[in-house]
């Protein structure tokens, strides 16, 4: 059985729109900060050191989401990711955001691509993360 990556994020006024929901583009910071919880905490390459001293990013070469539910302000969401692909030098996730209760608030597929940041091409992902990827990788349907 793999790992799932799992964490929270408390909704907040600044998330909210005007109706007390949470404004859709407000999912997508939530979403980019559980991706670099996810290289800090679980595959010991946090963003710092990414982007600094290693010359690599990991843009988003393709997103999918589903909104299933609002989400309200003050709310707790637990966010869950399952890698489903691992390539030479890209990636792919499965994420959810769920509410208190476990209903399912978003769903987003997403691929990521590691480039080297000097030339804006595309670069291998380093063996340790490859490897450390492997731990969430979710098994073949």
């Amino acid at each position: 059985m793999s790992e799932v990556f799992r964490n929270h994020v408390r909704i907040r006024f600044k998330h909210c729109d005007a109706a007390g929901i949470v404004f859709y583009p407000r999912y997508f910071e939530m979403l980019n900060d559980f991706i670099e919880d996810w290289f800090a905490e679980g595959l010991d390459w946090p963003f710092d050191a990414m982007h600094g001293t290693g010359h690599a990013g990991i843009p988003t070469a393709e997103l999918q989401c589903l909104f299933e539910a609002p989400s309200r302000l003050g709310e707790q969401l637990t966010r869950e990711l399952r890698v489903t692909h691992v390539g030479r030098s890209s990636f792919a996730v499965a994420i959810r955001f769920a509410g208190p209760d476990g209903d399912i608030r978003m769903a987003i597929t997403q691929r990521l691509v590691c480039v080297d940041t000097r030339s804006m091409t595309s670069q291998p992902l380093p063996d340790a993360v490859r490897t450390a990827m492997g731990r969430y990788l979710a098994p073949a349907a």
